[in-house]
């Protein structure tokens, strides 16, 4: 099993690193203050609930109630039964399962809104969820079954089940019984009361996972395609005024103003050749505003992501009152609040809104492939970039791939957000559908990756076929960096892999 090898903190914020983090075994300590928080929070708990003037006029839901719609009814008067209670009906998931990667920083978020210590559950799961992460553990997720309202239900209630030792789960990357995973792992199981168990299932984690995730993978090709629009700019000796700064600036956007001040550090040092037309097409002309205003959405997104990476979402929350904590004599000293911190809302909205970026970020890498293998438009390079055209093909596969993985994003960019159905009694009347906005979101962030990779293995291509070595030194890195990844295509060969080691390349070259 491998050795942790990164700490994380929960005494503040989580970040998109945290949670890429959360892939891999890691150290998640939990501090005194956040000890300090959780024992108050469980203190209030069992004082509204037992101590004087508890009973039916301070009820708690879950702790002692049904679930949902059926909130009105009294639910289990053993609290471990009562456990089993909140989880048992849930398991009604469907779907492959999800990325043991998005589960892992789910449950790192869901540790983290934990520990803030409004949520009233025990000690003991905020130390022994921490204590998965040294692991491989990963619960076996499925994927569909969420809409995202009171949480994501579905998909956490197996992720507290696993943990539990109930159903399956992951270690080393095998999927088997959950409860061998666990005893293989070193990990006991969760032993849960109401309370627990609800708070464990209560929260938008693996939405706010997924989009936080796929925001990241975003950007990252954003970064990738900044660069490789400016790669292909000197490959083909494009005049470069289309980057002028003052242009940019009556534009009025400050994304385009941005990009486009990376663009010219990009490409500071080049030489245009001198014989290209007097204005390109638009996938490189228009690149500074077309990226430009993506950076602006993105900008919103990371908005969205960190208020929800720093926030608690959870229902009811539990909130001390102020300088008193709850007192060690069972007087409730606090209040119990019950409203709709679950509701996946934003991040519906915002991975609504990385989808439609991701689509036309896509759409750029796509075009500006589309014209480098063009001889009418990529200044006389062969059909393809074929190294002797009929005989070899070069890049028409990949271009071909390029097309689906566009008509893909594109299919898959129809809004979430907005698709609500009435459910569960009419309880959840309104609900957001966050979960696939954001799963959704995810995985077209990984096509986008691979659209990345095709372009840069056709920039790669383009430069053994013919095309002039870039003139600015950024670009020539970038090249390079290429080429010695990469063998140019010459005879053909299949090229998936090639693909997936320029998009990776990509990533690493994109990290700020």
């Amino acid at each position: 099993m491998l050795t942790p090898t990164d700490t994380v903190p929960l005494s503040g914020p989580l970040d998109a690193a945290d949670l890429r983090r959360a892939a891999l075994p890691l150290t998640v300590t939990v501090d005194e203050e956040a000890r300090a928080r959780v024992a108050r929070g469980r203190r209030l708990f069992h004082a509204l609930r037992h101590g004087p003037g508890g009973g039916a006029d301070r009820r708690i839901y879950g702790a002692d109630t049904g679930f949902g719609a059926l909130v009105g009814y009294a639910g289990r008067t053993d609290d471990a039964d009562q456990c089993d209670n909140t989880l048992a009906h849930l398991g009604a998931g469907q779907g492959p399962d999800l990325a043991p990667e998005i589960v892992r920083a789910a449950l790192l978020l869901r540790t983290r809104s934990l520990a803030q210590g409004l949520s009233g559950v025990s000690a003991e799961v905020v130390d022994r969820l921490a204590a998965m992460f040294a692991t491989t553990f990963a619960p076996a997720v499925p994927r569909h079954g969420s809409v995202g309202a009171s949480g994501d239900l579905i998909p956490l209630a197996y992720a507290t089940q696993a943990l539990r030792g109930r159903g399956h789960a992951y270690l080393d990357g095998d999927r088997m019984p959950a409860g061998e995973a666990l005893t293989a792992a070193g990990l006991r199981p969760l032993a849960l009361d109401g309370r627990d168990a609800l708070a464990l299932v209560n929260g938008t984690s693996v939405t706010t996972a997924a989009t936080a995730l796929a925001l990241d993978a975003v950007r990252a090709a954003h970064r990738s395609l900044t660069a490789l629009s400016c790669l292909l700019t000197d490959l083909l000796g494009c005049d470069t005024g289309f980057l002028d700064a003052d242009l940019l600036r009556v534009y009025g956007h400050p994304g385009a103003v941005d990009v486009g001040g990376r663009m010219r550090r990009a490409l500071a040092g080049g030489t245009p050749s001198g014989t290209r037309p007097l204005q390109e097409p638009y996938s490189i002309r228009c690149a500074p505003q077309l990226l430009g205003a993506a950076e602006d959405a993105l900008r919103h997104v990371d908005g969205v992501v960190a208020a929800d990476l720093a926030g608690v979402s959870d229902n009811p929350l539990l909130f001390p009152a102020p300088g008193t904590g709850s007192g060690t004599d069972g007087v409730a000293e606090g209040k119990v609040v019950h409203g709709g911190n679950f509701f996946g809302q934003p991040a519906a909205f915002a991975a609504d809104l990385l989808a439609s970026v991701t689509a036309q970020l896509g759409n750029l890498a796509e075009r500006q492939l589309d014209l480098l293998v063009d001889p009418a438009r990529n200044g006389g390079l062969p059909p393809m970039l074929a190294t002797e055209p009929g005989v070899q093909h070069g890049l028409q596969g990949v271009q071909l791939a390029t097309t689906a993985f566009v008509a893909e994003i594109r299919r898959a960019a129809t809004p979430a957000g907005m698709q609500s159905l009435p459910t569960n009694l009419h309880n959840q009347d309104v609900v957001p559908f966050g979960t696939q906005a954001a799963l959704r979101a995810h995985d077209t962030a990984e096509l986008l990756g691979l659209l990345c990779g095709s372009l840069a293995l056709g920039l790669r291509q383009a430069a053994h076929v013919g095309a002039r070595r870039p003139t600015a030194p950024r670009c020539r890195e970038l090249l390079d960096a290429l080429a010695e990844a990469i063998p140019p295509v010459d005879p053909d060969r299949p090229l998936d892999s090639d693909v997936r080691v320029a998009a990776r390349l990509l990533v690493r070259y994109a990290r700020p």
